[in-house]
């Protein structure tokens, strides 16, 4: 693909130069430990090869939602412990009140982090007082973060048109993936989408059905559509108030050749908890007190021979309640066929979300996608087609 960002390969000679690097090193803690460690670990390959190079590295990010207050559980302090043990070299805190000064005694090859970007009022705001104050501090920018880059705030948007800005690697490998996945994808693609609730997914879900081959809708979501084409879902989760717009969205699938793919057998239950008897049904059979709560074994076997035919697949959201058993059952298998596909060299698969990324380590492949994002938010809008401000900011 023809790249509009410039990346580390483009930096040149770096050595002694203040580089600020926007990472995400929002990290879950408990008790004053980091309980996932998986974007501190996101962020070393920008970090240490910046570092080997010579440069002296500041690493910018946020941590929680302090609103322009100073709030010391909040502090990036608490983060760089748990940082240097990642990176496996040492990493200095560096209070934002005395940043000129601190940086000024880096020695070349040096990491630290800087205090929260989010204590400053401006940052949020994108203000440009608060971007003047971070750009005197380096001399190159590097984003790294594409978890905020949905956000035009000062340490992801605005730094970038005040110095020479760079994607870090992660950053690359997640563009990269993404135009790979529906920038300029090998034809025919699958979405699978899941979730609770379709208002959440509305935007993506129009977007989708320009885009791919077959869309493949799973979760509470799906009971929706059902519902729209005039499936009784019983007690099911549904957004009755939506079925309009559900049939909308299947009306626009099929001018764009779009082929949507519902269940059409389901494992349903009397009540929402782990293991309750169960029973797998057509959908035409759900009683009025049951609740449909995973995808059927017929549709997900029908599923995995969609995904053999496509060359390449999006996901993001599970099929059913994964998070109770067994209505993990179709989105483990679904995931272990595309992790298969994806072994054997026939299909790119790219992930992305929260729950998404948990229900394929649940199921053991996240490993075998071809690109997993831990991006939330930033991963959504991209999927309904938004430009990210921290990403146009980078296009050269």
């Amino acid at each position: 693909m023809a790249r509009n960002f410039k990346t580390l390969d483009d930096l040149g000679d770096v050595t002694g130069k203040r580089v600020l690097v926007r990472e995400d090193l929002n990290v879950p803690m408990a008790d004053g430990a980091v309980t996932d460690d998986t974007r501190l670990r996101a962020a070393v390959q920008t970090v240490a090869e910046l570092s080997d190079k010579g440069a002296k590295v500041i690493v910018l990010a946020h941590f929680g939602r302090p609103k322009g207050q100073r709030d010391p559980g909040m502090s990036l302090a608490l983060v760089t412990g748990p940082f240097e043990a990642v990176l496996g070299r040492p990493v200095r805190f560096i209070d934002d009140q005395q940043a000129a000064d601190v940086i000024a005694t880096m020695a070349d090859g040096e990491v630290g982090i800087l205090e929260n970007t989010r204590f400053d009022t401006g940052e949020e705001k994108n203000a440009s007082e608060t971007v003047a104050r971070l750009a005197a501090l380096g001399d190159l920018y590097v984003n790294d973060a594409f978890s905020a880059a949905h956000r035009a705030h000062a340490s992801t948007e605005g730094l970038a048109h005040k110095l020479p800005a760079f994607a870090g690697r992660q950053m690359e490998a997640e563009l990269d993936a993404l135009d790979k996945a529906l920038g300029s994808p090998e034809h025919p693609v699958a979405a699978v989408v899941g979730g609770a609730k379709v208002s959440s997914k509305l935007d993506v879900l129009r977007h989708l059905v320009e885009k791919v081959d077959h869309l493949i809708i799973g979760g509470g979501m799906a009971n929706t559509f059902l519902a729209a084409r005039g499936v009784n879902v019983g007690k099911s989760l549904c957004e009755h108030d939506l079925t309009g717009t559900a049939e909308e969205i299947l009306d626009a699938a099929d001018k764009a050749k779009c082929i949507v793919h519902l269940p059409y057998d389901v494992v349903v239950a009397k009540e929402f908890r782990a293991n309750p008897p169960v029973r797998t049904v057509n959908v035409h059979e759900v009683a009025e007190d049951e609740m449909i709560l995973d995808v059927g074994p017929a549709a997900t076997e029908a599923l995995a021979d969609v995904l053999k035919n496509c060359r390449t697949l999006v996901w993001n959201g599970p099929l059913g309640a994964f998070e109770t058993p067994p209505f993990d059952t179709a989105t483990v298998a679904l995931a272990k066929t595309a992790a298969a596909l994806t072994k054997e060299g026939s299909l790119v698969s790219v992930a992305g979300g929260g729950d998404t990324v948990a229900a394929l380590n649940q199921a053991g492949v996240a490993d075998d996608f071809s690109f997993v994002s831990t991006a939330g938010g930033a991963f959504l809008e991209w999927m309904e087609g938004k430009e990210l401000p921290g990403v146009a900011a980078l296009a050269r």
